[in-house]
């Protein structure tokens, strides 16, 4: 009996040791660079108090993805690239039914969880394969591709797409 005692001992010791480095792995760095998004609220995992800061490194060492779609506010179609929302909600462990968007601007937006999962939303880091500029809706805009869906196009959707995005609070 003992010997089993040991040999089961030794199995979950096994089996148990990788999962207690894989919380390791979901810890947050803390950004090298300038911060240019503050998540909080219904999150697991922060690297600033109760907050999770990013820096574009942080974000573009997320896995990216990319889609072509013209928006209401630019001309023509462009190639535009970031993590997909859902990936980065779930990357923070967050738990909520809608998360509320504040721009550098001052305007505000709450979007349901639900969108994230029905449409390839991105927090778009570049645009054409280049960073963003302020001045032309960066350097993180909350979009939705547009031209996959037509039902985007509407005005509840439309608002919903938020750029120049500092804040994300999971509700």
């Amino acid at each position: 009996m003992p010997v089993k005692a040991l040999l089961l001992g030794g199995i979950v010791l096994a089996f148990s040791t990788p999962l207690a480095g894989l919380a390791d792995t979901l810890a947050l760095e803390v950004p090298d660079g300038p911060v240019i998004l503050n998540i909080k609220g219904d999150i697991a995992y922060t690297n600033v108090g109760e907050e999770a800061h990013f820096d574009r490194d942080m974000l573009k060492a997320l896995p990216q993805h990319t889609f072509e779609t013209g928006t209401p506010w630019t001309e023509g179609s462009s190639h535009y690239s970031g993590p997909l929302m859902r990936i980065l909600l779930e990357h923070l462990g967050a738990e909520g039914e809608a998360v509320h968007v504040l721009a550098l601007n001052g305007y505000e937006a709450e979007i349901p969880f639900s969108d994230f999962y029905d449409y390839e939303v991105i927090l778009a880091l570049a645009r054409d394969e280049r960073a963003i500029p302020i001045r032309e809706y960066g350097p993180l805009w909350v979009l939705y591709p547009f031209d996959q869906d037509e039902a985007l196009l509407s005005e509840k959707m439309r608002f919903r797409a938020v750029w120049q995005v500092m804040e994300i609070n999971v509700r």
